[in-house]
């Protein structure tokens, strides 16, 4: 336990020594806050909708209605005699209308680009649409598709003298509804687990890769002949893998954390716009730390086995891809399994070992599951994460005095199973 001690010690100076660890953690943290308290700073009411303090209602603003000459000019040629200007200027505030004489001369101003776009109503309820180029932000043709509904409705009612308020009362009576959520909201949590299980990923691909550099390191200059005649083999893995998982967790916490105070601090500055993102109940915030740490282990450990059959850096990776994969395909389940957490595949995804990090959570916060089942889960990872740190220190006594080519992991399972 003393050398266990010894390693973790060493290994978690080696993290907080680390100037690009500690500088990229400060950073991330004070870009979070910063970002945060941007409508305390400036007036962001055009993108919150909520006004910053000492400043003008909206009521109040002086706006400067744009000139005539800076408006942009729309065309139309009205050849089903439906078309009402007063319409067209409501619908499509602040641009300027005119009527073409004919077709050649609405389509010649267009390619000019002396009108923005042109419409031929053809009659009340088909047009062709004129426009140079059309971006992809385009939106005049749902926007005069309602124009065109009216022009109809005022036709429609001047023949049949009818009172067009009335029929559009009738026609547009507003609906109030209160909606009553009495378990979980899955559309308002589904962005929030998306960017915890995209956090948990990275932390496992980041971290795990550097513990198995890390082994490989030592392997390379030697270094290992030294310490495991000093040390046993499994102070050394868990010691690093533990490591890992703190300056995981801190770096994560304080980048999280200060992101997530900071909102909570502004979140009436921002009108609850984020909430989505960064308003995450304290039970998930805690199935997340319990079980993104689990499977943060229970990979750390394998990566460091899989360090630890080559002896080459450059190695690490081919040696482990077949890692990775199961990691990534993991990954992209679970954030495909979102859209359906009450599914049969995401509830046997959510007690696997190799994915219950992430998914497990992910029905927590936008699914029912109950008590017995987030324990046997958690359960289920303990026991796994002590299974692979078995096998993980198995495999690294193994591979850390071999040298040379790397060794298949097939090779060195059966051996293990000769001993």
């Amino acid at each position: 336990m003393r050398k266990f001690g010894i390693v973790l010690k060493y290994e978690l100076k080696e993290y907080f020594s680390s100037k690009a660890f500690m500088v990229m953690t400060i950073l991330f943290a004070l870009a979070g806050i910063i970002l945060l308290f941007l409508p305390r700073v400036i007036d962001m009411s055009d993108f919150t909708g909520v006004e910053k303090p000492g400043t003008q209602q909206g009521d109040d603003k002086q706006e400067e209605a744009p000139k005539e000459e800076d408006m942009p000019l729309m065309l139309f040629l009205d050849q089903a005699g439906t078309v009402e200007v007063s319409v067209l200027e409501q619908f499509f505030p602040g641009t300027k209308w005119q009527e073409a004489a004919d077709v050649e001369e609405l389509i010649g101003a267009v390619e000019d680009q002396t009108a923005e776009a042109g419409f031929v109503v053809k009659s009340a309820a088909e047009y062709d649409y004129y426009v140079y180029n059309k971006s992809m932000t385009d939106s005049n043709v749902p926007i005069f598709d309602e124009a065109m509904r009216m022009f109809y409705r005022i036709d429609y009612c001047a023949k049949h003298g009818l009172d067009l308020q009335e029929v559009s009362a009738m026609l547009e009576m507003p609906i109030q509804s209160d909606v009553q959520i009495l378990n979980k909201d899955t559309g308002s949590n589904y962005w929030y687990c998306y960017f915890l299980v995209i956090i948990v990923f990275m932390l496992i691909t980041l971290y795990g890769q550097m513990i198995a550099v890390s082994v490989t390191n030592e392997k390379s200059n030697r270094a290992i002949e030294v310490l495991v005649t000093s040390t046993s083999p499994n102070s050394l893995l868990f010691g690093k893998v533990i490591a890992g998982a703190i300056g995981g967790l801190f770096q994560t916490g304080v980048i999280l954390g200060s992101i997530l105070l900071s909102y909570q601090f502004n979140r009436a500055q921002w009108g609850g716009m984020l909430d989505m993102l960064f308003h995450i109940p304290a039970n998930v915030l805690i199935t997340f730390a319990f079980f993104g740490l689990g499977g943060y282990l229970f990979y750390g450990f394998l990566y460091g086995a899989m360090g630890a059959l080559v002896s080459k850096t450059e190695d690490v990776s081919k040696s482990s891809s077949g890692l990775m994969v199961v990691v990534m395909v993991v990954y992209f389940f679970s954030l495909i399994q979102l859209t359906d957490v009450e599914g049969p595949v995401i509830k046997v995804l959510s007690f696997l070992p190799i994915s219950s990090y992430s998914t497990m959570f992910a029905r927590i916060a936008m699914g029912t599951v109950a008590p017995w089942e987030v324990i046997l889960s958690f359960v289920i990872l303990v026991a796994s994460i002590f299974g692979a740190g078995v096998l993980g220190a198995k495999l690294y006594r193994m591979g850390t005095l071999r040298y040379g080519n790397p060794i298949k992991l097939r090779t060195a399972l059966k051996e293990i199973r000769k001993k």
